[in-house]
């Protein structure tokens, strides 16, 4: 058989989808699994949204779209970014895409060469890495302490940066602690990035709306000086229940929008027309749902912590927004579970937990932080309870 691309040797499968998938396997045994390892609603789409993409389709609206996006879909982003961030873009700064993935690896494609660096604060997002591999760059890594609320400190920042840093890549509220910045902590950063103007800034605001403690803000909104050289990453998935739909969006400087939107013609051209006449009625339509829906994520996320708080060995910092938290396991290293398994890391943890207790979670090697693991609550509250429930119970069974 022909070799396979070098590229992949350093890439792994995520270890989000590695945990999902064998919930599912151990679900299609009949076991009662609870998963908590996806970081997706479980709200519907808005049905606003899912009629407009009907209304599309049938009016004919399924041909080749622009590669940047429809006029419709790009004038509702630049109303979005206007109305939540206080963001002006130009319709020429905006950019659609398959996702926000595809939003970030556009970006790092047409920016990076062999040897440039990633900054990522970490803990982080699993993709991050290995999509700063894929386009040739090497990612490098920001400690995040746990007593420092997960949030990057401007003097861990500042020594971080290199001649050779091209990006630094900031997602608050973060995936997967949840941790969220107040207005001064990004300054702090916004003034540390102001003494290197050679580094983009990539911003990962997803779950703006998921802000439960204190309020959201983005760097280029926070510091304007940097607006020339920040992308600014949104898109449906979080905020509207869209994850399948994939509408992914940004706003930045027009060269980089315009270097981004020639990388994405030769990976996938323009996203479905019927997902971005759907993501123009969610932008364009009743904003009420959303608040709604992360009061409810709130009243999940106090569940979750206090009762983790009552399990013995586990340590849970309170996030501020997202739907994750990201309880450290140390307290219970050294141990062996009822089942006989010795637990000397957070992927030991996780995978007998999941094996004796059926609750699936996400060890935190794979975000670049152990010993934790990351749970979503982004499910019903009964299962949360009951997960919480098996946790406490796996928990006191060690020994």
């Amino acid at each position: 058989m022909p070799a396979l691309a070098g590229r992949l040797k350093d890439i792994a499968v995520s270890a989000s989808v590695v945990m999902g998938s064998r919930a599912r396997a151990l679900a299609a045994e009949g076991k009662k699994v609870i998963s908590l390892t996806t970081g997706e609603p479980d709200f519907p789409t808005p049905p606003h949204a899912i009629e407009a993409a009907y209304q599309a389709a049938l009016a004919g609206d399924t041909k080749y779209p622009p590669t940047e996006g429809t006029a419709a879909l790009k004038k509702a982003v630049q109303k979005k970014f206007q109305r939540d961030n206080k963001l002006d873009y130009a319709l020429d700064e905006i950019l659609i895409a398959n996702g926000g993935k595809q939003i970030i690896m556009d970006a790092l494609l047409a920016t990076c060469d062999p040897g440039d660096e990633v900054l990522i604060p970490a803990p982080y997002w699993v993709s991050y890495a290995d999509m700063a591999k894929l386009a040739t760059g090497t990612p490098t890594f920001v400690n995040c302490p746990q007593n420092n609320g997960f949030k990057l400190r401007p003097e861990d920042l500042d020594a971080a940066i290199t001649p050779k840093t091209k990006w630094l890549i900031l997602n608050f509220p973060n995936n997967p602690t949840g941790a969220a910045c107040t207005r001064a902590e990004m300054q702090a950063i916004a003034e540390v990035m102001l003494k290197h103007p050679q580094v983009w800034i990539m911003t990962d605001d997803m779950y703006e709306h998921l802000v439960y403690d204190g309020s959201f803000c983005t760097i280029a909104e926070v510091e304007p000086r940097l607006k020339d050289r920040v992308l600014t990453v949104n898109g449906a998935s979080k905020s509207y229940a869209m994850t399948g739909w994939r509408v992914g969006f940004a706003g930045g400087p027009k060269p980089l929008i315009k270097a981004m939107a020639n990388m994405q013609g030769q990976l996938t051209s323009g996203i479905s027309t019927v997902s971005q006449a759907a993501a123009v009625a969610a932008l364009e339509g009743p904003q009420d749902l959303i608040a709604e829906r992360a009061a409810i994520y709130r009243e999940r996320r106090d569940l979750v912590v206090s009762m983790l708080a009552e399990a013995p060995g586990l340590s849970c910092h309170k996030p501020e927004g997202a739907f994750y938290v990201y309880p450290s396991i140390a307290g219970c290293l050294g141990k062996t579970s009822k089942g006989g398994k010795r637990i000397e890391t957070d992927t030991d943890f996780a995978l007998a937990l999941l094996e004796e207790k059926l609750v699936a979670t996400v060890q935190g090697t794979a975000y670049g932080m152990s010993p934790y693991i990351r749970i979503s609550y982004a499910t019903d509250t009964e299962s949360l309870r009951e997960a919480c429930a098996r946790i406490q119970e796996f928990c006191r069974e060690l020994a």
